[in-house]
């Protein structure tokens, strides 16, 4: 079975309604771990640092996409409107780095600084650094950049680095699956954890918020085109995220002909993945166009998303942030 069959025959039954009943003495192990862990951090027994800014984590309990990155996006946004300066540290899953802390640019090569931190550069212009230890990070981007807020991008269980404040992230449709702790279930921590963060914002249709896709853009020239220009022709679908079905579902429902292509979440490509034999259009995810941009096919776009808030989330969101820094 290849790698993208495994992983989602182990997801089918995460969130599916029955564990792996083998593995459940392994996530009573993991808990007590975990438990543990976080007991540590709280005793004092491991350190954990403040830095001279607020400290706002937004992740998840559990592994797969939810929408964090677009939601860290959405995030910077609302900041920016409250007249605040964010910057954003991660640890820059995917990238291996000469050195750390990075400073990452919008052209950075997601080779060197993980896929999503450079599509954060890209999308939102702020100043994003990554590091594994993202203590580091976060000194170095107070040292380097006017930043009055720093948001970490992923780090729920990251308790070296204190925080302010915490929002927690959940696709609706897959929710926390069959609620067991890994490796028989997705969660990283218990359900209780939830209790402890600031808020917990649900992406899908009619939730918190929800993902809008924007014109496709082509990697080779830039130019855009509506996705209302595909309809009437079979398109690849590329999807190298936590859910892949989730950006297939999304082009069937503006009409698209889509052939599925899901690969493992920040897949690194080689052109001849892109390569399937004809000349048909190939859509991808943001994520993955930025590892794709040496390409220059002229059949490769990429498609953006646009993150939606409800009134109440983004009401919830500008009261979290006013009060993170005394506005």
């Amino acid at each position: 079975m290849s790698a993208v069959g495994l992983s989602a025959a182990i997801q089918r039954r995460w969130y599916g309604s029955r564990p792996i009943l083998a593995l459940v003495p392994l996530a009573g192990i993991y808990g007590g771990v975990v438990a543990a862990r976080r007991w540590a951090y709280r005793r004092g027994w491991l350190s954990s640092e403040r830095v001279d800014r607020p400290v706002l984590v937004i992740g998840n309990i559990s592994v797969g996409g939810s929408g964090k990155t677009p939601l860290t996006l959405a995030v910077i946004e609302r900041a920016r409107t409250l007249g605040l300066r964010p910057g954003v540290v991660s640890r820059g899953y995917g990238g291996r780095a000469a050195a750390y802390p990075l400073d990452v640019r919008p052209d950075t090569p997601a080779a060197q600084a993980g896929d999503e931190p450079v599509l954060i550069a890209q999308r939102s212009g702020v100043a994003v650094v990554v590091a594994p230890d993202r203590v580091a990070a976060a000194r170095y981007l107070i040292d380097h950049h006017d930043v009055d807020l720093i948001i970490a991008d992923d780090g729920l269980q990251h308790y070296r680095l204190q925080r302010d404040a915490e929002i927690a992230v959940v696709d609706a449709r897959r929710g926390y699956g069959n609620r067991r702790l890994l490796p028989a279930g997705p969660l990283r921590e218990p359900l209780a954890r939830l209790a402890r963060v600031d808020l917990e914002c649900v992406q899908g249709p009619g939730q918190d918020f929800w993902l809008e896709p924007g014109e496709a853009r082509c990697l080779a020239d830039g130019r855009t085109v509506s996705l209302d220009g595909f309809r009437g022709q079979r398109v690849h679908a590329v999807a190298g995220i936590g859910e892949p079905a989730r950006f297939f579902d999304m082009l069937e429902a503006v009409g698209l002909d889509v052939i599925r292509h899901a690969a493992p979440d920040h897949y690194r490509y080689a052109a001849d993945d892109l390569d399937f034999a004809d000349d048909r259009p190939v859509l991808m995810t943001e994520k993955d166009a930025v590892k794709c941009l040496s390409f220059r096919q002229l059949n490769l776009w990429a498609i953006p998303v646009t993150p939606c808030l409800s009134p109440n989330c983004a009401d919830a969101l500008d009261t979290l942030l006013r009060r993170l820094v005394d506005y």
